[in-house]
């Protein structure tokens, strides 16, 4: 079995399993899974670019309500999706849709800044999708989007304790099998909490008998004050003083 189809096989089994998590809505007021509603944008991006073991893993936090959560893809940011990556797939609807953040797949109107800043920079550096994806991969810790009554974006690390450990139980356990599956020697997350996340997995043996680099780069969120001076500056400097890139 090839490593995209693994992949496809591990997230059938990370689907079933989270989907018997059940959050009180005290915590979120609804809870989305794309991996189930958009499966078929997902079975095509990793089909196309999770071929082959990856140098350098980038792991983000968990679908945005303008990305990942519209098309399936990690920072997927519609343009970025539909016109660079070339991905395609039906889109349907998550079981309880909030009517504040109802999902419109390829026809939704908004930007997600986050992918279109992350992928922006891999189209930038690398040109085509196949030349950045032969050495890298970009993934999500946490399939999960979480709202409150008002549609307001909830983080899984907002969560409550006990509801939070639960999930990142089931989420730990298919980070540890994507990292056996793509072997990779740079774990980048995309923020400090994905690197907190990589860190801990890998100190439970995730890794296997490999010391992989662990580090992050700064998020590109809008919200991040640091993302909106130069980000694309700042992430090249750090990649290339790790050695994930050359200058």
């Amino acid at each position: 079995m090839n490593t995209a189809e693994a992949l496809l096989k591990e997230t059938e089994r990370f689907v079933t399993s989270t989907s018997f998590l059940r959050f009180s809505p005290s915590s979120a007021a609804a809870v989305y899974n794309p991996l189930i509603y958009a499966a078929e944008p997902y079975a095509d991006y990793i089909r196309k670019f999770a071929a082959g073991k990856k140098r350098v893993l980038f792991l983000g936090m968990n679908p945005g309500p303008w990305g990942m959560a519209q098309t399936g893809v990690p920072f997927g940011e519609i343009g970025s999706v539909k016109n660079w990556l070339g991905i395609t797939g039906a889109i349907g609807h998550p079981e309880k849709e909030h009517e504040k953040r109802p999902i419109t797949g390829w026809e939704c109107r908004r930007s997600e800044v986050s992918g279109r800043r992350l992928w922006g920079l891999m189209k930038e550096r690398y040109g085509t999708p196949e030349v950045f994806f032969k050495d890298h991969f970009v993934a999500n810790y946490c399939p999960l989007v979480f709202m409150g009554e008002t549609g307001k974006n909830i983080t899984p690390d907002k969560l409550p304790k006990r509801e939070r450990n639960i999930l990142f139980e089931h989420c730990d356990r298919h980070l540890t099998a994507v990292l056996g599956i793509l072997e990779p020697e740079y774990l980048i997350g995309i923020g400090k909490f994905a690197e907190k996340q990589l860190a801990s997995v890998v100190s439970q043996g995730a890794a296997g008998k490999s010391s992989p680099v662990v580090s992050s780069i700064i998020h590109p969120s809008p919200a991040n004050p640091r993302a909106n001076k130069d980000w694309k500056g700042e992430v090249t400097a750090k990649l290339v003083t790790l050695g994930v890139w050359e200058t």
